[in-house]
């Protein structure tokens, strides 16, 4: 579990984040959704430590991230996966290279193991044959899969997605949501994806946090979304044209109950 407490956070004299508070919890999908601009990315690089709140704190299952020493702070990291916006894979490397890389910087295992852990990675998002392409080679959704195999290859406990579908179409982009959501059950990780995609809420959101305007200003899950009370999250929410017929839809079901109660 990861923990944000009161974060605030500033830039040059001007407030990006104000007083979030929210729990990421282990073995589920937590999105942290929001509009561009809203203060979702500076929030999560706040959680991944990349960025050091000016006040508040996070605690990665009770350890004080501002009160570990450089060592501990290293040995954190070795247990956070990172799935970048591009996936951001090496485009000389092939797809095996990519998945060894952080085996190679960062494990302790021996060269046969790292072989062994990152083949079973590349196995487990579904992925055959394409050990010795290259990145120019393959789909962007098999690049994005290659990413989810570095990502988990030192088996973390905390998977940090950064916009998982950016630049995918609609059916890659569930079936990316659909692995990550499988990944984070099966090994019981603490998934954080930063997304603005409403099918990804709906999907596999657990646990959504909603930022605006650097305010947290609801939490809840892909169950309670469409009864939020949030001015703010429902015009977020209903501002395509699908969700809007959906929001009708909800309405008129919510007017038929009323109306079968009174009789």
């Amino acid at each position: 579990m990861i923990e944000a407490k009161h974060v605030s956070k500033w830039f040059d004299g001007q407030q990006v984040l104000y007083d979030i508070s929210a729990t990421f919890d282990t073995g589920k999908t937590n999105l942290i959704i929001g509009q561009s601009g809203s203060g979702k990315t500076v929030f999560m690089k706040c959680l991944i430590g990349l960025l050091t709140p000016e006040e508040g704190e996070i605690l990665y299952d009770g350890r004080r991230f501002r009160s570990l020493n450089n060592q501990e702070k290293k040995n954190l990291r070795t247990e956070i996966g990172m799935l970048f916006q591009g996936s951001a894979l090496f485009d000389n490397e092939t797809v095996l290279g990519n998945v060894m890389f952080p085996l190679k910087m960062f494990s302790k295992l021996n060269h046969e193991e790292q072989l062994e852990r990152a083949h079973f990675c590349i196995k487990r998002v579904g992925l055959t044959n394409a050990d010795e392409k290259y990145p120019s080679e393959i789909s962007g959704g098999m690049q994005k899969r290659v990413a989810i195999a570095r990502a988990i290859a030192l088996n973390p406990k905390y998977l940090f997605c950064d916009e998982p579908n950016s630049g995918l179409d609609p059916r890659t982009s569930i079936l990316i949501d659909e692995l990550l959501s499988d990944i984070t059950h099966e090994y019981g990780i603490t998934t954080i994806i930063n997304t603005h995609d409403m099918n990804s809420v709906l999907g596999i959101g657990e646990k959504i946090v909603f930022i605006n305007k650097g305010h947290c200003d609801w939490i809840g899950n892909d169950k309670t979304i469409f009864r939020s009370t949030s001015q703010s999250l429902n015009d977020f929410v209903f501002a395509s044209k699908l969700f809007q017929e959906v929001k009708k839809f909800l309405e008129r079901e919510y007017e038929a109950q009323e109306e079968t109660k009174r009789r």
